[in-house]
């Protein structure tokens, strides 16, 4: 079998609702498709993050594919190796997007899942986190804020049945320390973890950590920048330490493990180029006795598909992930089966979903009308 062409789209589709962190509000979401053909008639499916300048990487290194073998992927990301030292992470959700997309022929193509080509399951089933913004507050501010916060997310645990919830922090910390502690107070059992996105200084970070120690939080996830800011936390406050924007490359983790800065290591198949590469980011993570789990980027269903396959196979991945497959209003999949906060792990072969072709068209349409999604 032999690849004969890759076609690559570019897709915007909307959310439920606004969602915030420190840096950005989302309406929507800009994400890369890649749909690689073989001359077996056998099509396999890809998605990444972001949008144009993706999709144009994709493109050139597609050519490299064009008359190999989808199961040559050692030497597909041998040959590209140096992508992302020149493109950054841009590189890496380049690489990834095709990575994925033959992973799904290889599944096609011998009658299995990657769940299985993988190693079989650990799990048939993935535990989502509730994710919360400030933009689900209802316009609710001040003194109001944590409590209609904390109430909105007891209605979503509620509904959706989820065990974990992550508060997207804000450069306000002592607003965002009052909203962990009426979360709390309105669910005392809930897993709870917030995640600044580095928007909190050192100092700020070990005052704010020494406030929540008594909340029982499952981690408090990027506080502040880089591996000597966070080892100077860990080093003061009792709460476990997750990354996933100070250790994001392999050449990362030697530094992080001796300066004991985290704890917990977010993968993602998209940031860090493949399938593979987060797999063996998982052994690094058992082997060193760090616990892990999984980003999200805004993945629609081909991408948490392969989040899936991945989650799936791997016993370490065993807290809930993060995920906004949820907040999105529409996908370009036949939808994911997500019941009481998890969702099910497809069993077809290959990614075990069907790409709705005339959704994906619809909105590529809209990318091309609208230009990619900024926030």
């Amino acid at each position: 079998m032999k690849i004969t062409d890759v076609d690559v789209q570019v897709v915007n589709l909307p959310l439920t609702n606004p969602f915030t962190s420190s840096f950005e509000t989302k309406t929507g979401e800009t994400r890369t498709v890649v749909r690689i053909s073989t001359d077996e008639g056998i099509v396999g499916w890809g998605e990444t993050m972001w949008g144009q300048p993706v999709a144009a990487l994709v493109r050139r290194l597609a050519k490299d594919l064009i008359g190999t073998s989808p199961f040559a992927l050692e030497a597909f990301h041998r040959k590209q190796h140096m992508v992302p030292f020149f493109h950054g992470y841009l590189g890496y959700a380049a690489i990834a997007a095709l990575d994925v997309a033959c992973w799904d022929l290889m599944g096609k193509a011998s009658g299995h899942s990657v769940t299985d080509l993988l190693g079989g399951p650990v799990r048939e089933e993935v535990p989502l986190t509730a994710l919360i913004t400030r933009a689900d507050a209802g316009g609710a501010t001040g003194a109001d804020l944590g409590p209609a916060l904390a109430e909105h997310t007891a209605r979503v645990v509620d509904e959706g049945g989820f065990d974990a919830v992550k508060l997207k922090g804000t450069t306000d910390i002592d607003g965002d320390v009052a909203i962990l502690r009426a979360i709390r107070d309105r669910l005392p059992a809930i897993k709870l973890r917030v995640d600044p996105n580095a928007a909190w200084s050192v100092p700020d970070t070990v005052s704010a950590g020494r406030a929540l120690e008594d909340l029982g939080l499952e981690y408090l996830e990027d506080p502040c920048v880089g591996i000597e800011g966070m080892s100077q936390v860990h080093a003061q406050v009792r709460i476990p330490l997750c990354t996933n924007m100070c250790v994001v490359r392999f050449e990362d983790f030697a530094p992080a493990m001796r300066l004991r800065a985290v704890d917990i290591i977010h993968g993602d198949v998209y940031k860090w180029g493949g399938i593979a590469p987060t797999k063996a980011l998982a052994a690094h993570c058992e082997t060193f006795g760090l616990g892990m789990n999984l980003h999200s980027g805004g993945e629609l269903g081909i991408a948490t598909a392969a989040h899936l396959a991945v989650v799936a196979s791997t016993p370490v991945l065993n807290r809930a992930i993060d995920s906004m497959y949820y907040l999105h209003a529409d996908d370009i999949i036949e939808p994911l089966t997500l019941h009481r906060g998890r969702l099910t792990v497809p069993q077809g072969p290959g990614l075990g979903v069907t790409v709705d072709e005339d959704k994906l068209s619809h909105y590529a349409a809209v990318n091309e009308r609208e230009g990619d999604l900024t926030g």
